[in-house]
């Protein structure tokens, strides 16, 4: 059966689940409140690198996938709602819901007009939130969830970089479901992937995301840490020695092995904000989580880490290469960059001579931070050539080997992936 659709929030997760719907023949109609990025998208182009996105949108745009103007009229038609709005980290580290509820705002009135619809909340938001918060925000406007409609949370597990793949290809679909009508539309709109569907509670839905997120988070940590004590111990193989634990045969086939291997720190968007989210939700019941506490701690001294480092090999007059600017290859995500991190901490340290390159993140990196004092080249030869010091902050295909090319350039592999 082919459904319509509205998805609202047209970033990674939104434009991404809905040109997968329409991939799969269902009518999509995609609503951002952003002009300027839904003006990128009529004109057939993507408002961020992401491999597969790009002909996806070419395929569907102005077919099964039309951008909408009218976020009341796209609901009426609709049997199911998405919602794909950012969930900021609020000042506690709280997941903040104002656009959630802007959301809601826009096409509240459509929901007393007898349709049955599936309000789907694909944003990430902490365990309890659909049933503490959202409910309760519905309520206020006289609308009861399982009377005219029904309202379910759907956590997404894409990686930037990948996320075409991981929509199209999902290792699982899980639903976090409050009636039986809600979770039999859920099921036959996801009839067309073929990954196994698990029906959970309203909170048990929102707890597996911050589940796997959590878990990843804490790895990087743990091997962060392990990587600081190696360093205090001195003479010891970091790079052989994760890649000696990761021989071990409790792994397995698994892929977790990016996880657990130390770097500058997780960055990007969900693993900071969701880490911190969940711990603020077990403080604000009474629970201190002592591990997520320090998970938080230990990634925020990493940037602190790796700038020591380069400085005890380094003075203020060297030209100092930073090789990569997004939080991982693949992506042009800037956000909570380990290399903004690294340099602030550089430039307020009075090192002036600061080059930089990614070889996608140069323009989204200036343009996010605007940062003083730093040179942006095109090309990794044009870098490392220039530069007295080279450190390698995100593992780019493109700078393997850059030691052996550059033998007499001093080094730090903040990711120690050379």
């Amino acid at each position: 059966m082919n459904y319509k659709i509205t998805v609202f929030g047209l970033g990674f997760v939104g434009l991404t689940t809905a040109l997968a719907f329409a991939e799969k023949g269902h009518k999509v109609y995609g609503f951002d409140v952003d002009i300027q990025r839904t003006e990128v998208i009529k004109n057939g182009s993507l408002p961020f690198a992401e491999p597969g996105l790009d002909s996806a949108l070419v395929r569907h745009l102005n077919k099964n996938f039309v951008i909408s103007n009218n976020a009341q009229l796209s609901v009426q038609e609709s049997d199911f709602v998405f919602l794909c709005v950012g969930t900021p980290s609020g000042e506690k580290g709280e997941a903040d819901l104002k656009y959630i509820y802007s959301a809601i705002d826009l096409f509240s009135s459509v929901l007393h007009d007898g349709k049955q619809r599936v309000i789907v909340i694909k944003s990430t938001i902490p365990p309890s939130t659909t049933k503490e918060r959202i409910i309760p925000y519905l309520e206020e406007k006289e609308l009861q969830p399982g009377v005219l409609f029904s309202i379910a949370n759907n956590p997404e597990f894409l990686r930037e970089g990948n996320c075409w793949d991981d929509m199209i290809n999902a290792d699982r679909i899980v639903c976090g479901i409050s009636d039986h009508r809600g979770e039999e539309m859920l099921r036959s709109l996801y009839s067309g992937f073929s990954a196994p569907f698990f029906a959970v509670s309203l909170n048990t839905g929102e707890f597996v995301k911050y589940l796997s997120n959590t878990l990843l988070a804490t790895m990087i940590s743990y091997a962060n840490e392990m990587s600081k004590i190696a360093d205090t111990i001195e003479d010891i193989q970091v790079k052989e020695a994760f890649k000696i634990l990761h021989l071990d045969r409790r792994w397995g086939n698994s892929n977790m092995a990016s996880y657990v291997y130390p770097g500058a720190g997780y960055g990007g968007y969900c693993l900071p904000k969701d880490t911190r989210a969940m711990y603020a939700l077990a403080q604000s019941k009474g629970f201190e989580a002592n591990m997520l506490k320090n998970v938080i701690s230990i990634n925020e001294t990493m940037p602190n880490f790796m700038a020591n480092k380069i400085m005890r090999i380094s003075d203020r007059k060297d030209k100092i290469g930073i090789l990569g600017l997004s939080f991982k290859p693949g992506s042009d995500d800037v956000r909570d960059s380990s290399s903004a991190k690294i340099i602030k901490i550089l430039l307020n340290s009075g090192y002036n001579h600061i080059f930089a390159f990614d070889p996608l993140a140069n323009e989204v990196f200036q343009e996010e931070y605007s940062l003083d004092g730093i040179t942006y080249y095109q090309d990794r030869q044009s870098i490392c050539e220039a530069s007295d010091v080279l450190v390698l902050v995100t593992a780019w295909d493109e700078f393997a080997g850059v030691d052996k090319d550059y033998p007499d350039k001093r080094l730090v592999d903040c990711r120690y992936y050379l």
